[in-house]
């Protein structure tokens, strides 16, 4: 099955590639390397989904919006790709910065729903390897921020 057709059947509409916020761009590729900027959360309708772990959100919502940063990072993917995602090899690495207190460190928990939904939705080509860190405070006030690498055909 394609990718997108795993999408469709699991319910997932990914958003528009967003265009950078700076004097960036959203990826880079090299040979068969896609390097991904960070992409925020955003719920569907592009609103910011903001908030800090620990103290005004809990483990649950964080996840959920790591799921959107995943779907944002395919999304980017889909750009490079020409619309094409079944040029996509595997994920190769994950970096999730999760807006959060001190005190917090359920960090991994929080990535989680990014890394879980792509395992769902790409199966053994989702399995990447990772990193989960605490920020004081993330762009814009977002809850998560998540930069990825792919491997391409």
């Amino acid at each position: 099955m394609s990718i997108q057709g795993k999408l469709d059947q699991m319910g997932v509409n990914l958003p528009a590639a967003a265009a950078p916020a700076a004097n960036y761009v959203p990826y880079v590729r090299v040979g068969d390397i896609l390097y991904v900027s960070g992409q925020i959360s955003m719920d569907e309708t592009g609103k910011l989904i903001t908030g800090k772990l620990g103290d005004t959100m809990d483990v649950e919502a964080g996840a959920a919006a790591a799921q959107r940063c995943a779907m944002a990072l395919l999304a980017q993917v889909r750009a490079a790709c020409g619309g094409d995602l079944d040029l996509l090899v595997r994920v190769i690495k994950l970096t999730g910065f999760v807006n959060s207190t001190a005190d917090f460190t359920q960090q991994p928990q929080v990535v989680n729903g990014a890394s879980d939904f792509l395992v769902e939705a790409l199966g053994d080509a989702g399995r990447h390897s990772r990193s989960a860190v605490s920020a004081a405070a993330l762009p814009l006030g977002v809850a998560v921020e998540i930069e990825g690498i792919f491997q391409l055909r």
